[in-house]
């Protein structure tokens, strides 16, 4: 709604501009401003998107609902409050039709036709200015076949492929051939900006990249790379997290094929520190442990204290879908996967 309307949509009761605009100004307005902005939070329709996407996961919807219930800094009355009587009258009727079903049923039929007979020629319907909504909002049409009866409709087609299919016996050949698990883990995490390396010496392989980048101190996951290498190589590390530390060096328990994750298991060194609080994780992985999808790999993490898979760089989105890399945890990812041989 945020991104649709823009913030000035957002007005008190006596037409004045929120100054906090969006889901989260309809839930501090009324409680810094008072009663004047509790009609804002009976805008919203409590979808819960702006709580999925909220990268501090703050529950809106429950506090939409708090400030609808009239419990603001300074409550005064119970049910109903911010709202006119036409609306109140308007929300009772609404619930007398949401809770008998016929009644339902028969209001979405008469409300697609008193649609259709207010604008034939348009999918849009236009509100009367007096609404308020009407300077500059249209209503669309109420859709003339109901969900119900799409759904049954299209079941029924499904059941008839799906009889066809039984049916064929040359349907097989037609199947496309299951994907080997290492291409599938390569494409799948490639996708998600993230890089993999095949290799027979990952040490070697972290080292040209470490130099490549002109990087010379690590946090490392004890028995992961050759210590000793590392060392001739003039490559400093340490296993207690610093914030200082660009690079974060951990083994990877397994891969997961149709997801492009890798699961860190908490252990000496910090390793989920290390994957973490550096800027570029770089993941060592067997080849032979890339497993199929994640249930695979419940098994492995019963005797973990904690474990996480990790997808990717860390990304978060606002309430407008911008998307930024590397806010809470690593910019790249890195995993190295080794081949025997």
């Amino acid at each position: 709604m945020f991104r649709e309307l823009s913030g000035h949509a957002y007005i008190g009761a006596d037409n004045s501009i929120a100054p906090y605009p969006g889901p989260i100004g309809s839930v501090i307005s009324p409680g810094l401003l008072g009663e004047n902005y509790v009609q804002l939070a009976q805008a919203s329709s409590l979808c819960g998107a702006c709580k999925d996407i909220c990268p501090v996961d703050i529950d809106l919807p429950k506090l939409l609902t708090r400030v609808r219930a009239g419990q603001s800094t300074q409550p005064t009355s119970g049910d109903g409050k911010g709202l006119s009587s036409s609306t109140r009258i308007g929300l009772q009727l609404y619930a007398r039709l949401a809770t008998h079903p016929k009644l339902y049923m028969a209001a979405q039929k008469f409300s697609a036709l008193g649609t259709y007979l207010l604008s034939p020629l348009s999918p849009w319907l236009r509100l009367p200015a007096w609404t308020g909504w009407g300077y500059s909002k249209d209503f669309p049409r109420f859709a003339g076949k109901m969900f119900r009866e799409s759904f049954v409709e299209s079941h029924g087609r499904v059941s008839e492929v799906q009889a066809h299919e039984e049916n064929s016996i040359n349907m097989q050949q037609y199947a496309p051939a299951p994907r080997n698990k290492m291409e599938q883990f390569i494409d799948e995490l490639t996708a998600l900006n993230g890089h993999v390396t095949l290799t027979k010496d990952a040490t070697r392989e972290v080292i040209g990249f470490l130099n490549a980048r002109g990087i010379k101190r690590i946090h490392l996951e004890p028995n992961t790379l050759d210590e000793s290498l590392l060392l001739k190589a003039d490559i400093e590390f340490t296993y207690e997290p610093d914030s200082q530390i660009l690079v974060g060096v951990t083994n990877a328990v397994c891969g997961l094929a149709d997801t492009g994750s890798v699961l860190i298991a908490d252990g000496d060194g910090s390793p989920l520190h290390a994957s973490l609080l550096p800027e570029i994780h770089i993941a060592v992985l067997k080849s032979s442990d890339i497993l199929l999808s994640m249930p695979d790999a419940m098994d492995l993490i019963k005797d973990k204290k904690a474990a996480v898979f990790i997808t990717g760089p860390s990304r978060t989105a606002d309430i407008e879908m911008t998307l930024t890399i590397g806010v809470h945890g690593p910019k790249e990812i890195h995993v190295f996967v080794c081949q025997p041989g």
